[in-house]
């Protein structure tokens, strides 16, 4: 089934490493130890019957470790099965004591003949085999001469071949030696499947196996087969912690854990995996839309995803203001996430202004957040979230958890916390707060601030307010140009900083915004801000103002514009330290990106480019949702979607259009000017545009 473009890095993946197996002829097994070693296999099985540890009498063998290695055992030249091959190391264990009697009394007169302290060793050593379907036992003799018997040292090894097992199978070895002086080793392996092994032709599961791979043909991407004509397969993509099962391969499908299965249809036929997606940054994003954080009544939450995640959960409190979400930690602890499970934190009480907060350990930093039990609870409160600290009962400190953090009680601090701190810690301890939770670390508490709002005065400033209004819209309807001049409409500014020559241009057209009048935010004249919030933080703030305000965010698509859009759109996002620091539209994208995908763009934000500098299909289609001018030809256009329904009228606008025209035109013409920009937005035509 054909693939879409986007899937081709996420299909192909590494080859596996590929081995070349030994040849052994015929049915028998045989053993063979190292030089100065004798030994000898027992005939046919044993009974595996370890026993109990017994001491050592002397210097005993015991085996210190095992070794495996893949061998063919063969019936025919294409008739082959795949084999185990055992190497059992074994050293000197223990010393000869001197008896007690001859230390207390001294040599007898007429000693009898002393069996010499050098003597020779010999040891039964056990092989304990295990691969499902099959169990065997088998039994090696081994004999060390006098002149290799050091205690403590290694004398050498003995080679068994061999057990055999079936492809892709795990097998358990176990080695002990009759009598068991010691613990008995063991040794676990997995068997690679026909994939890894140059066995295709010599051992018939493998011949039968249908084969995988993945060709590109053109924009895309095929999944291959190599099975004979003849043959009949299965073949199903499926979840592999979750069994087998079979589902289409569509983009949103692409997730870590999907594998590919294929097998022959014929009775105990082997199959084979790959799973290609595992490290795929790609296939992580697609994860984390999939991702679902659902709330359980009463305290408890649940993450539903196809995959495991790796994330983290806490709590969090979320001000009515809309701010960020203020996470509690301390005290209450991050816990790793376990996908598909009901979980609960340690809550005595819940509350609607209590959320739950999942964010991803990678470097992606992906979140997802819910408040809980909303429905249940209702809308956000304006209650005061107060920490208190562990200690002595006299000695316990309290602090107001505000956007600018954790204020002390009884501070001198200017927040509305310090202001209202003894009343608040006369409401804690009179019983009027709820505490949410409790513990030897400390306690948080809940304390509503509705008492502290004069109600005695609403009547009068609501009064005052209408007033006020009332006189507000009578000025606004005969002074409409005065109103436009001191309160033009909010503009945000988003472009990438492909030379200094682009950011002039977006300076001048700034520039030639404000005198429209519009309010105008570009990262050009907030340097500062930018070096003390960053970026990211910049533009949260920035964009929160914008479209709280009615205003629109103005994405001006350039060459580098667009090929972060591709990063974005196609790959994992740009590299750490690709950009400079003050780039806030590289910063920007992890949060306008959601807006485009979810359908929140249209009527908070409109697109731009300057002619000569890009084509028009450059500009991606996920952003076309959105009406994009081109700069300065579509000027009236574009100044009218910025000034929105009450603009000026349209002679007015022309004449403003104009006036941002002439300020452009030098800044413009430098760029196109400069060698190798003029190129760029013919570059950047059709054929390289969007691809999403």
């Amino acid at each position: 089934m054909p693939m879409p473009w986007f899937l081709l890095s996420l299909a192909l993946g590494r080859s596996p490493v590929v081995l070349s197996l030994e040849r052994l002829e015929g049915l028998q097994d045989a053993a063979r130890c190292s030089p100065g070693l004798s030994c000898h296999l027992w005939d046919g099985d044993v009974v595996c019957l370890p026993g109990s540890i017994v001491s050592a009498p002397g210097p005993v063998l015991v085996p210190t470790s095992l070794q495996t290695e893949l061998v063919r055992r063969c019936y025919q030249e294409t008739d082959c099965d795949l084999c185990v091959r055992v190497a059992v190391h074994l050293a000197v264990h223990g010393h000869w004591e001197k008896p007690e009697d001859e230390e207390k009394l001294g040599r007898a007169a007429d000693p009898e003949p002393e069996e010499p302290r050098n003597a020779s060793l010999q040891a039964q050593v056990v092989l304990s085999f295990q691969a499902y379907p099959t169990a065997r036992c088998v039994l090696l003799e081994v004999q060390v001469p006098a002149a290799l018997v050091q205690p403590g040292q290694s004398v050498g090894s003995v080679v068994f071949d061999c057990f055999e097992a079936a492809l892709g199978t795990e097998v358990q070895i176990w080695s002990y030696t009759q009598p068991r002086y010691q613990k008995e080793l063991n040794l676990t392996r997995q068997l690679p499947d026909c994939r890894g092994l140059e066995v295709q032709d010599s051992i018939q599961s493998c011949r039968a196996l249908p084969w995988l791979s993945v060709t590109a043909d053109g924009d895309n991407v095929h999944l291959v087969l190599d099975v004979s004509e003849e043959q009949s397969f299965g073949l199903s993509l499926y979840w592999n912690q979750t069994g087998p099962q079979t589902i289409p391969l569509n983009q949103t499908d692409i997730v870590p854990c999907l594998c590919i299965q294929a097998w022959p249809l014929e009775p105990d036929s082997v199959r084979t995996s790959i799973c290609p997606f595992t490290e795929d940054p790609r296939a992580h994003r697609n994860l984390w839309r999939a991702a679902r954080l659902q709330l359980l009544p009463p305290r408890g939450w649940r993450l539903d995803a196809p995959c495991s995640l790796h994330a983290q959960a806490t709590l969090c409190w979320q001000a009515p203001s809309r701010g960020p979400c203020q996470p509690l930690v301390p005290p209450l602890p991050r816990e790793n996430v376990t996908v598909n499970m009901a979980l609960e934190f340690p809550l005595l009480k819940g509350h609607p202004n209590l959320c739950v907060q999942v964010s991803s350990w990678e470097k992606m930093q992906l979140q997802l957040q819910e408040c809980l039990w909303a429905d249940s609870l209702g809308p956000l409160k304006d209650d005061m979230l107060l920490v208190e600290a562990g200690g002595p009962q006299d000695n316990r400190s309290f602090c107001a958890l505000e956007p600018s953090g954790c204020t002390p009680l009884l501070s001198r601090a200017s927040t509305r916390a310090a202001r209202l701190g003894e009343q608040l810690l006369q409401d804690l301890h009179s019983g009027q707060c709820l505490q949410l939770w409790d513990d030897d670390l400390g306690a948080l508490w809940a304390c509503p601030m509705d008492k502290y709002i004069h109600q005695r005065w609403v009547l009068v400033w609501l009064a005052c307010l209408l007033f006020a209004a009332a006189l507000f819209l009578l000025f606004l309807l005969k002074k409409d140009h005065v109103k436009a001049a001191a309160t033009g409409r909010a503009a945000l500014l988003l472009y990438s900083a492909d030379d200094a020559g682009f950011e002039r241009l977006v300076g001048a057209l700034a520039s030639a915004l404000c005198q429209v009048p519009l309010r105008v935010a570009v990262d050009l004249w907030s340097r500062r801000e930018l070096s003390a919030q960053g970026p990211l933080a910049w533009f949260h703030a920035q964009r929160r103002r914008t479209v709280q305000e009615g205003g629109l965010v103005v994405l001006i698509f350039s060459p580098g514009a667009v090929a972060l859009c591709h990063e974005w759109l196609q790959d994992a996002g740009p590299a750490p330290g690709a950009h400079g620091p003050h780039d806030a539209f590289a910063a920007s994208l992890s949060c306008v990106l959601p807006d485009f995908l979810q359908g929140r763009a249209p009527g908070r934000y409109v697109g731009a480019y300057f002619d000569g500098l890009l084509h028009a299909d450059a500009v991606p289609a996920l952003f076309r949702a959105v009406p994009v001018f081109s700069l300065p030809s579509q000027l009236p256009a574009f100044l009218g979607s910025l000034q929105g329904p009450r603009g000026p009228r349209p002679g007015r606008l022309g004449e403003r259009a104009e006036q941002v025209a002439r300020a452009l035109q030098p800044a413009l013409d430098s760029c196109l000017r400069t060698p190798g920009t003029a190129g760029m937005g013919r570059g950047m035509g059709p054929e390289a545009g969007d691809r999403t």
